[in-house]
Formats: structure tokens, sequence, C-alpha cells
């Protein structure tokens, strides 16, 4: 059985994994005491606020389309579980306290692969949209491809 997913459900998905990017950051922007990371990740978590801004834009320009349901709340649980798992998982870093993150560098990597992740996810989500809806999309890989940037960036500094 193939799962097929609407515009407006990609869209809900999109916000749920930069919902996950912005507690990621934040909580790595509280956790250090490197001024230079707190920037860093301060300036990730706006640029992920803004991504939500640009997917609430485009969910309200889109018709709202329901995907029938075997069992009701089953297909609401699957997209919120995929929501969960596609970018910043607890094995990434997800979960209590400091995340279990103990160094800035290990917070830049789990913020690296997060970032590669979801430039892999909204790239397979920008095929699947509407033709209307894909420079919003674009413009979030090429931000997402930024923030990838970014992160590389402070790693080298901060190793040397």
């Amino acid at each position: 059985m193939s799962v097929s997913f609407y515009g407006n459900e990609l869209i809900n998905i999109a916000i749920g994994i930069e919902s996950s990017g912005i507690a990621f950051y934040d909580l790595m922007a509280r956790s250090t005491k490197n001024r230079a990371a707190r920037d860093v990740f301060q300036h990730l978590a706006g640029m992920e606020r803004n991504h939500i801004e640009i997917f609430h834009n485009m969910l309200s320009e889109i018709e709202k389309e329901e995907n029938p349901e075997v069992y009701a709340g089953d297909y609401a649980a699957f997209l919120q579980a995929l929501a969960d798992t596609a970018v910043f998982t607890p094995a990434k870093g997800r979960g209590d306290g400091a995340m279990g993150v103990e160094t800035d560098i290990a917070a830049v990597n789990i913020g690296i692969g997060a970032e590669k992740d979801s430039i892999l996810f909204y790239l397979e989500m920008k095929e699947k949209m509407p033709a209307e809806q894909r420079p919003m999309i674009e413009t979030v890989i090429k931000e997402e491809k930024l923030h990838l940037r970014q992160l590389a960036e402070f790693k080298k500094k901060f190793k040397s």
C-alpha cells in the first residue's frame, strides 16, 4: 500500500520539522557558554521561525484536502510521527535537558545533519507540490543550504 500526501499535509510536516529545529536551536543557545555559538544558534532559530511563517502563508493559499482514514486519527498520527522523526529526532539530540549534547561542536554536528535531512525532505516535497507553490519551497531550500554553510563555517572557526 502506498501513502500519498496532499500539499497541505506536506506543509504541516514541514511546520513540524521547523518547530523541532526551533526547539533544538533555542535549547542549544541557552545551553552554551560560548557567545559565538549562542549567536549562531539564535540566528538559526530565528530563520526557522521565518520558515514557519512561509509555510503558514502557503497553507492559507492552498485548498485543504483530506486523505481517507481506515481508523479515525490514524492518518494524523502517522503524519505527526513522520514530522517528529524526519529531521530533529531523539537520536540526533532531541530530548530532555540539553538534549544529551555535551559540546558546541556536537550540537553543530547535529545541526549539520538535520539541515542536510531537511534539504532532502524539502527537495522531495517540492516535487509533490503544485507548480505555483514551488518557488516558496525553493526559497526555504536555499535558506536551509545557507544554514548548512553557516554551521560548517562555524565548525571550522570553532575547531581552529
